[in-house]
Formats: structure tokens, C-alpha cells, sequence
């Protein structure tokens, strides 16, 4: 599941120009309506097809069929509540084949998408206006967990506890880890680097202490403005330097 940061950052009310939930108009756009026909309906569901894997105690877990609304509406969870007009209000239904009979589905069936990408992939393509840290922190959490791993082993006799190969087996690298590592990227990277220094007037350092560790009034520890006084003290090569450029020569 990528995700696209966009330089000029779409408003809600051009949400509708970037992404529909609707049925295309098959007169003016048949290529769309065929694709979207084909690829982009999640298909009826319940009694008519209960055996589906997104069912569950009888509903979709996806939450499908989708409420009919006339406008776009901004939603309380990080998605939108995409416009799925009612036939009677500028909205198209289509049919499916579903255990040999035709089923007629309207826009609470469609699966959000954008239309310059189902006609050049013509594929199953979800697109979501994502807008708040919630929808960001499942997108970044979905592409980074990984693929699965399943290990077994037969054998005739009673099973003998291996640690050496139980720690190596639990030892697992997913693919994603992997490529990362053997191409050589940073584990951990922030730029710019932002290093935080203490600055205090004299006698103004402060100190936590409870009356188990009154010692701290006698000798407190070091903080960086502190810690910088002393190296200046030892090392020649420190007093040339400003406050905030010894952490680009010292750690």
C-alpha cells in the first residue's frame, strides 16, 4: 500500500476531482464504467453471500454497503465519507454476475479509486484521502510489518529441545529488512539533526532530587553547557569551537 505526499495539498472540496466512490456514467465513459464494473466493486454481500472472508458475525468488516450521501463529507476516523449519490440523484447502477443470476449494485458498492489510475492499470487500485495521523499510522504500520513466517518439522523420534536452533529460527529477517540491509540504507536517520543543549545563567542549573538522594546537592550530574566547560578545560581543540558545533566532533 503506497502512500503519495503531494506538493500542493488537496482541499476537501477537491476531493471529489481526485478520487471517486461511484459508478461512472457508461454513455459518456464506457472504458471507466467496464473497469470499474469489473475491478472496483467490493460485491454484494450478507445473504447473498455469506462466505465471504470479510464477513463476519453476518456484516462486511469492510463496511460495506456504504451509506448513500449527496456531498463529500469530511469523517470523524481520517476518511472521508466520499460522495455515492442515489440513482435518483445523478447516480448509476450496474449488474454483476453473482451465482449465476445478475445482481443490481449502486454506489454503495464502489470502492473508492481515481480514474487516471484505473484506466492506465486497469486493475484493482483503492485510493483514500488520508488527512489525519490516525490513517498515516495505519498506512506506515501496513507496508512495514513484513511478510509471515511458518516452520515446522517431522520427525520419528520424541522432539529434543535445541536452543541453538530455536534462537536462529527465531531470529527472522523479513524481505523488507533484508533488501534494506543489503542495500546499505540507515537503519535510523533525522534531518537535520537536532541536538538539544543546555543553556542556564550561573547557578541556575537545576536539579531534581527526593530526600533519598540528597548527594545530588553536593555533586550534580553533568549536562551538556557543564560537560562543555570541562572539555574546554582538557582539550585545546574544544576552545575553538561554539557551544552548538561540538556535537559535530564530539559525542
Amino acid at each position: 500500500m503506497p502512500m503519495v505526499w503531494l506538493q500542493q495539498k488537496i482541499q476537501a472540496t477537491d476531493i471529489d476531482k481526485v478520487i471517486s466512490a461511484e459508478l461512472p456514467d457508461p454513455h459518456t465513459d464506457p472504458l471507466l464504467s467496464d473497469i470499474v464494473k469489473r475491478h472496483m466493486i467490493h460485491g454484494t454481500r450478507g445473504n447473498l453471500n455469506n462466505k465471504s472472508t470479510c464477513m463476519s458475525d453476518g456484516k462486511c468488516t469492510r463496511n460495506y454497503p456504504r451509506d448513500l450521501i449527496k456531498e463529500t463529507q469530511t469523517g470523524e476516523d481520517g476518511y472521508p465519507l466520499y460522495r455515492r449519490r442515489r440513482p435518483g440523484d445523478g447516480g448509476f447502477t450496474t449488474y454483476i454476475n453473482m451465482h449465476n443470476r445478475e445482481i443490481e449494485v449502486d454506489n454503495r458498492w464502489t470502492v473508492p479509486y481515481n480514474p487516471v489510475l484505473s484506466k492506465m492499470f486497469q486493475a484493482h487500485i483503492n485510493v483514500e484521502w488520508c488527512h489525519s495521523v490516525k490513517s498515516i499510522k495505519y498506512i506506515c504500520n501496513y507496508i512495514n510489518k513484513g511478510s509471515d513466517q511458518a516452520v515446522f518439522k517431522l520427525q520419528n523420534t520424541a522432539p529434543i529441545l535445541d536452543e541453538v536452533q530455536s534462537f536462529l529460527l527465531g531470529r527472522y529477517i523479513s524481505s523488507n529488512e533484508a533488501v534494506w540491509r543489503i542495500l546499505g540504507f540507515p537503519i535510523h536517520e533525522r534531518y537535520p539533526t537536532v541536538v538539544h543543549l543546555s543553556v542556564y545563567l550561573e547557578n541556575g542549573q537545576r536539579i531534581y532530587f527526593t530526600p533519598s538522594n540528597l548527594q545530588q546537592l553536593q555533586a550534580a550530574p553533568h549536562t551538556t553547557l557543564t560537560a562543555f566547560f570541562h572539555l574546554c578545560r582538557q582539550d585545546a581543540f574544544a576552545k575553538t569551537l561554539l557551544y552548538c558545533d561540538v556535537p559535530r566532533y564530539y559525542t
